[in-house]
């Protein structure tokens, strides 16, 4: 497979431009604050233009060549080794373009004004100028300020990107997980109509293909059309029916849905199926499920009950709570709609109950 460069391409011009105006902005900063101090701001953006080569440099040492060919591979001891030799030779060439071109022609400006201004930091042979410790530490001061205000924002970057690819891959991992999970429950269910030779085995075949192809093809997406989810719930719902016939009463009442509302693939559908498999599934006599999905101004609330075995243990009732389709759900909202849903689940004595509330449009960028 040929790697997608038309992706990087497109992104250079954008990088290039935040750069540039990054450096623009510290030109602009740096020259106010130095401005003050002398006779006018001309000569102060020509003196700090001097030095923005030297802060760009030191940059772009460290971001480039020290994080990714040092600090990424963990070789920690070159890395500090590349960092002090970077902070020695940027100190270094600021004071001697201080000492041999900025001082001088600062000074020549003062001098025209008031032929009367002495400046100390002047006095001494180039050599005791360069000796001078409180000029040192000035230029150390002054060099690496804005340069690691860059990279703070460029660790901050990198973080973010990390956290979100890893987002990302659980995000992934979690829809991957769903579909054999679903997939090993109607072929459990097909199997024991196949072994009735029941006529509505084909009818299963087919409901199943259907919501296979919406889970291979249609749910890849960040968000889909929740009438699409719906109308697969409602393809699940049909194939138990068959499965369980008279048995079961299930109703499912739908308000207010309209076409534009939009979800995360697949959060509705394994709170259905955890209905099934843990209630209808484990009752030998008739079963209910009631579900009530209701939608108004983006806030989407949806209540699924379902009767418990009459001879239910302790432990069948734990499995229905954390059932891998529930805990799946339950850490795709946290990541997809950290601060924008509510996941309660309930039991009495002869129910479970699981309301679910997401306001639509406040899902996570991933």
């Amino acid at each position: 497979m040929r790697p997608n460069t038309s992706i990087v391409f497109n992104q250079a011009p954008r990088r290039i431009l935040l750069h540039a105006l990054f450096w623009l902005a510290v030109l602009i900063v740096l020259t106010v604050i130095y401005g003050a101090g002398m006779p006018d701001y001309r000569l102060a953006i020509g003196v700090v233009a001097m030095f923005l080569p030297i802060h760009i440099f030191y940059f772009y040492s460290i971001a480039y060549i020290l994080i990714p060919r040092f600090f990424n591979r963990k070789r920690y001891a070159e890395s500090l080794l590349f960092l002090l030799l970077c902070v020695v030779l940027s100190t270094l060439a600021f004071r001697l373009l201080e000492i041999l071109v900025a001082d001088p022609v600062i000074y020549n400006s003062v001098k025209k004004s008031d032929p009367t201004f002495v400046w100390r930091k002047l006095q001494g042979s180039f050599q005791e100028q360069l000796a001078k410790p409180v000029y040192l530490i000035s230029a150390f001061e002054q060099t690496n300020i804005f340069v690691w205000i860059a990279l703070s924002v460029k660790f901050f970057k990198m973080w973010f990107e990390r956290r979100q690819a890893a987002i990302e891959a659980e995000l992934n991992f979690l829809k991957g997980q769903l579909h054999p999970h679903f997939l090993f429950n109607t072929l459990n269910n097909l199997y024991a109509l196949t072994l009735n030779q029941s006529p509505r085995s084909p009818a299963v075949v087919m409901g199943l293909a259907e919501i296979l192809r919406y889970m291979l093809y249609e749910a890849n997406t960040e968000v889909v059309d929740l009438e699409k989810d719906i109308r697969i719930v409602e393809s699940y719902i049909a194939l138990e029916k068959i499965r369980y016939e008279e048995r079961l009463d299930i109703n499912f009442s739908i308000n207010g849905l309209l076409p534009e509302y939009k979800i995360a693939p697949l959060l509705i559908l394994p709170l259905v199926e955890n209905a099934f498999k843990h209630g209808a599934s484990e009752q030998v006599g008739q079963a209910w499920i009631n579900i009530d999905l209701r939608l108004k101004n983006n806030l989407l609330k949806f209540k699924i009950s379902n009767s418990k075995p009459e001879n239910g243990t302790e432990d069948d009732n734990k499995r229905h709570h954390v059932s891998i389709g529930l805990t799946n759900v339950h850490k795709r909202l946290d990541i997809l709609y950290p601060s924008a849903h509510q996941l309660r689940i309930l039991e009495e004595d002869d129910m479970f109950a699981v309301i679910l509330e997401i306001e639509l449009d406040k899902r996570v960028e991933i």
